[in-house]
C-alpha cells in the first residue's frame, strides 16, 4: 500500500474547514496562556502570566524553540507521508498565538496559518511532483527506517535505567515479537506488539523498583510543608476554571485524528498514510507514556496544559467510527485529564522510578528517531541522486554539526534532504546533472 503522498495531500472541504477551524482554537488558546504544544516553551508561560516577562519576549522564546521544527521537521514530513502532523499545524499557532496582542486576532491568525497549510502544503507537493528531480516521492524512503528503528526505543529506555542485561532481554524479546509477526500476521505493523511488550517491560520493572523502595523510605512530605504544593495546586485550578474550553479542544484534536489526515508522530504519520489505523493508535498510546510525567509536572508548575493534552486524544481518534464520537471521546478525555493532575502530580510524586522511565523513554524516542531519520534522508538522498545526492545531502547535514547546529539535529536531515533536491534540480537545468530513473510511488 504507497502512502497517501501520491494522492497531492488533497484534503476534502469539512478537512480542510476542520484544520483551519482547530488552527484558530489553538493560538486562540495559547494567546490566553493557557496550553501550547510545544513542552520547552510551556515553563516560560508562568512568568508570562505573572507578568514578569512581556509578550514580545515569550513569542521570540517560542520561535526560537519551534522555527527550526516546523520547517525542518514539520512541513518534511507532512510532505514526505502525505498526512498532516502537530508540529506543522501547533507549534507556529503557539507563536502567532502568543503574539497577537487582542484576543480577536489570535485566532485569525491561526486560522489564517491553518488556510496556508490547508492550500499551501497541496500546491508544493504538486510543484515537487513536477519536477525532473521529484525529491518528495524520493523522501518515502523515510518511512522503513522510522517505522522499524523506532521499535526499538523501549529497549533502549530499559538498558539505560535498569542495566545491559535487562536491556538484552527485552531487545531479544522484541526481535522474537517482530519475527514472529511478520510470519504469523503479515498485515500488521510488525513493530506493534513488539512495542507494546517493551514499554509494559519497562514499566513493570519500574513499578516493581519503587514497590521494593516503599518499604524502606521514609513517608512522603505532606502537602502543607511542600514548597511546591501551593504552586501545583494553583496551576491546576487556574486549568480547571477554563474546563469547557478545554474540553472544546479536546474535541478538535480527536476530530481531526478522526479524518484520517493528522498523525501525531514521526512512525504514526507514515501509518496513518498506509491504512494502519489500529498500528497507529499503538504507538501513540506507547509513546504517551514517556510524555505524561512531563506534560502534567509543567501544567502544573506553570498553569499551561498541552495543545494535545496528554496525547491520549490521537489514539482514540483514530479508532473512532466517525466525528462525532470522536468530539465526545474528545471532549471527555481532556475533561479526566485536567481534572485529575493533582492527582496524577501526587501520584507521580511517590514513584521517582516510574517518572525517571518517562525521561529515559522520551530521551530514548528522540535516539531512534534521530538515527531513522538522518538513515532515511540519506536512502532519500541516494533514490533522487545517487553518491551526488549522498554527497550533497550527507554534507549538508555535517556542515550543520560544524557550524553548531543552526537547524536542530532532528529536523536537519530532512532540511537538507529538501535543499538538496532543489540543488539537484538546478544542476539538472543547468545540463550539469541527469536525474536518476523517476522514483515509484
Amino acid at each position: 500500500m504507497t502512502v497517501s503522498a501520491a494522492a497531492g495531500l488533497a484534503l476534502s472541504l469539512p478537512q480542510q474547514l476542520t484544520v483551519v477551524a482547530l488552527c484558530a482554537l489553538t493560538a486562540f488558546v495559547a494567546h490566553l496562556a493557557l496550553a501550547v504544544f510545544n513542552d520547552g516553551v510551556r515553563p516560560f508561560l508562568l512568568d508570562f502570566v505573572q507578568g514578569r516577562s512581556t509578550r514580545a519576549a515569550t513569542t521570540a522564546v517560542a520561535f526560537g524553540l519551534s522555527a527550526g521544527f516546523v520547517f525542518g521537521l514539520g512541513a518534511p514530513m507532512a510532505l514526505a507521508s502525505g498526512v498532516l502532523n502537530p508540529w506543522l499545524l501547533f507549534l507556529p499557532t503557539d507563536v502567532l498565538g502568543i503574539l497577537a496582542p487582542k484576543k480577536w486576532l489570535g485566532p485569525l491568525l491561526g486560522a489564517g496559518w491553518g488556510a496556508v497549510v490547508v492550500f499551501g502544503l497541496g500546491g508544493a507537493n504538486e510543484l515537487a511532483h513536477d519536477l525532473p528531480v521529484d525529491f518528495l516521492t524520493a523522501m518515502r524512503e523515510m518511512s522503513t527506517p522510522i517505522l522499524y528503528l523506532f521499535t526499538l526505543f523501549p529497549v533502549l529506555a530499559v538498558t539505560r535505567q535498569f542495566g545491559r542485561w535487562r536491556g538484552a532481554v527485552v531487545g531479544v524479546v522484541e526481535l522474537a515479537l517482530v519475527v514472529l509477526t511478520s510470519k504469523l500476521w503479515p498485515g500488521m505493523f510488525p513493530g506493534a506488539l513488539a512495542m507494546a511488550v517493551g514499554v509494559l517491560l519497562l514499566i513493570g520493572f519500574a513499578v516493581a523498583k519503587d514497590v521494593r523502595r516503599k518499604g524502606t523510605r521514609e513517608a512522603p512530605t505532606a502537602a502543607a510543608d511542600d514548597p511546591m504544593a501551593s504552586l501545583f495546586s494553583a496551576g491546576a485550578a487556574r486549568l480547571r476554571r477554563h474546563l469547557p474550553l478545554f474540553m472544546l479542544l479536546g474535541a478538535g484534536i480527536c476530530v481531526l485524528a478522526q479524518l484520517k489526515v493528522f498523525g501525531g508522530g514521526e512512525a504514526t504519520s507514515f501509518l496513518i498514510a498506509k491504512g494502519q489505523y489500529a498500528e497507529a493508535a499503538q504507538v501513540d498510546f506507547y509513546r504517551a507514556f514517556g510524555f505524561v510525567p512531563l506534560i502534567a509536572t509543567t501544567a502544573l508548575a506553570s498553569g499551561a496544559y498541552g495543545i494535545a493534552g496528554f496525547t491520549l486524544a490521537y489514539p482514540i481518534g483514530y479508532l473512532m467510527p466517525n466525528p462525532l464520537l470522536a468530539a465526545v471521546a474528545g471532549a471527555a478525555v481532556f475533561a479526566v485529564e485536567v481534572l485529575a493532575l493533582a492527582s496524577i502530580g501526587r501520584v507521580l510524586g511517590r514513584l521517582p522510578s516510574v517518572r525517571d522511565s518517562s525521561e529515559q523513554l522520551r530521551a530514548a524516542i528522540g535516539e531512534a528517531l534521530g538515527l531513522a531519520i538522518l538513515f532515511g534522508s540519506l536512502m532519500a538522498a541516494h533514490a533522487m541522486g545517487g553518491g551526488l545526492g549522498i554527497l550533497i545531502c550527507g554534507g549538508l547535514y555535517l556542515l550543520n554539526e560544524a557550524m553548531g547546529r543552526p537547524v536542530v539535529r532532528m529536523a536537519a536531515a530532512p532540511t537538507a534532504v529538501i535543499v538538496g533536491g532543489v540543488l539537484l534540480n538546478l544542476l539538472y537545468w543547468l545540463d550539469l546533472f541527469t536525474p536518476l530513473a523517476r522514483v515509484k510511488g
